[in-house]
């Protein structure tokens, strides 16, 4: 995926007006800067081609998986600069197979879980921003996560967790992140595996939801 859709305005009545539109941008290179190069050149709402299918016996080969990957990290980076993205999405089977991803932006379609449209109903109902991220402290990543519904936090300051995360935020293959550290990871469900390969499912903050308190 080189290149998106996008539009100045998140509503579709709004982007449909003249000079709204911003063509089709490029989307190469790491996620994270693609979606603030999008972001800085007015993109408010982002279409991506195609359809991200998570089933595992689609993302057998390595090329495959790491383009699965990286459109799941393109998500993940423009769900945390609040922009709307419109993407589509198939899962595995498993009727909860969405939800450690309902964090990001919704996707306008849902297709793998036996009743795929209350699933889509239900992650729409329940989506916010920050609803899983990180953030750097000195010293230590500090992560948030309310996928489940309580907040759960963790803190991590151990430099070669933190150095796993840097690497899994593009995503990586499995090899190289140690066993011991991506096992941890995968017990508190925040990295996902497609195929070979693994990809970290917070995002870093870039909005919050609220304005800073001033105290």
């Amino acid at each position: 995926m080189d290149t998106v859709a996008a539009w100045r305005d998140y509503e579709p009545e709004a982007a449909a007006l003249p000079g709204m539109s911003l063509g089709d941008l490029l989307a190469s290179g790491p996620p994270a800067e693609a979606a603030a190069r999008l972001w800085r050149r007015g993109a408010r709402r982002v279409r991506l081609p195609g359809t991200t299918d998570l089933r595992p016996d689609a993302n057998e080969d390595p090329a495959t998986a790491a383009r699965t990957v990286r459109t799941l990290c393109l998500v993940r980076e423009l769900t945390a600069h609040a922009v709307y993205v419109e993407w589509r999405l198939r899962t595995a089977p498993e009727a909860d197979a969405w939800r450690p991803l309902n964090h990001l932006q919704p996707p306008l379609s849902l297709t793998g879980p036996p009743d795929p449209e209350p699933a889509l109903r239900a992650w729409r109902k329940e989506h916010y921003l920050c609803k899983c991220l990180w953030r750097q402290g000195p010293g230590f990543i500090q992560i948030r996560d309310r996928r489940w519904g309580d907040l759960i936090r963790f803190t991590v300051d151990e430099p070669d967790y933190q150095e796993a995360i840097g690497l899994l935020a593009q995503g990586a293959p499995a090899s190289a992140v140690p066993p011991a550290i991506l096992d941890a990871f995968r017990s508190e469900r925040l990295v996902g595996d497609v195929g070979p390969m693994v990809w970290w499912y917070p995002y870093r903050v870039r909005r919050w939801i609220q304005e800073a308190m001033a105290i």
